[in-house]
């Protein structure tokens, strides 16, 4: 059976002691436990190599190997695995609030004249150890109150939490508001209601149940190409992030299907609804 290389811990040298007696591993590890201490890091396909997709503060992450200054990880959230700048990691977190903004910013004292230190992604998980005023304070410094929202305070409509991205950057493997990619946009929803989701769009074909041609569409159905997905806005209306307009965007169901075909881009190759 060929694994999934996203899916599967293993390293090329080193892998997840889960996986004895089904690979072929110089040696096995239990990992070890991390959590992301930068606001973004690229996960990559290899030590320097290319962008898979981003992982962002506060995200969960099993350390299995290092090499050349990065380190191998399996991330917790959806089991992706690869290769991330070892200075992008920090010890184990509990957070208890997520940024519920668009972006938002750590700030060096609770006031908004303060210097910022850093911006802050959309689902950054932090951890709130104190409140000044309309600040809370957060490890290396402090952030917007409203920017926040406790870990279980969840939206319930991923199709909402997408449309705060319209205007968004096109960025192949990214998942931040700075850019992000169909399949970054499609997993920010849906995590941040608190639905699993897959990184990219090929295993989000696992999401939900399949929708037959002949229904129509409803608001929060996925609509896949090879290589491609969107979420439904309304029956005639998707939102996508994509390499047309560079943008997260709306644009009808119908035109955008003619235009994907007639650009090389094939025809659609699923549907899928939600559960719920």
């Amino acid at each position: 059976m060929t694994r999934d290389r996203r899916l599967t811990p293993f390293s090329g040298r080193i892998a997840l002691a889960a996986l004895r007696g089904e690979i072929a591993a110089e040696a096995f590890t239990e990992g070890e436990a991390a959590a992301i201490a930068t606001p973004l890091a690229d996960l990559l396909t290899q030590p320097g190599g290319a962008r898979d997709r981003q992982l962002l503060l506060g995200d969960a992450v099993t350390v299995i190997d290092r090499r050349d200054g990065h380190a191998f990880v399996q991330a917790e959230k959806d089991g992706y695995c690869g290769w991330l700048a070892e200075a992008a990691l920090g010890p184990p977190i509990t957070p208890s609030h997520w940024v519920a903004a668009r972006a938002s910013h750590l700030y060096i004292a609770p006031k908004v004249q303060a210097p910022d230190i850093a911006a802050l992604p959309f689902g950054a998980r932090l951890t709130v150890t104190a409140t000044s005023g309309s600040f809370a304070q957060v490890t290396g410094g402090f952030v917007p109150l409203a920017h926040l929202r406790a870990m279980g305070d969840r939206p319930t409509d991923p199709v909402g939490v997408a449309e705060s991205f319209l205007g968004a950057p096109y960025l192949w493997g990214g998942n931040s508001a700075a850019g992000l990619d169909c399949s970054g946009l499609v997993q920010s929803a849906f995590l941040a209601c608190g639905l699993p989701c897959p990184g990219d769009s090929d295993l989000q074909q696992s999401v939900g149940q399949p929708l037959p041609n002949s229904a129509p569409h409803r608001r929060g159905d996925l609509i896949f190409w090879k290589g491609h997905v969107a979420l439904v806005s309304d029956p005639q209306t998707l939102i996508h992030a994509n390499g047309h307009s560079m943008t997260v965007t709306y644009e009808p169901i119908t035109a955008c299907i003619q235009r994907i075909e007639s650009q090389g881009g094939g025809p659609v190759t699923a549907r899928r609804r939600p559960a719920g």
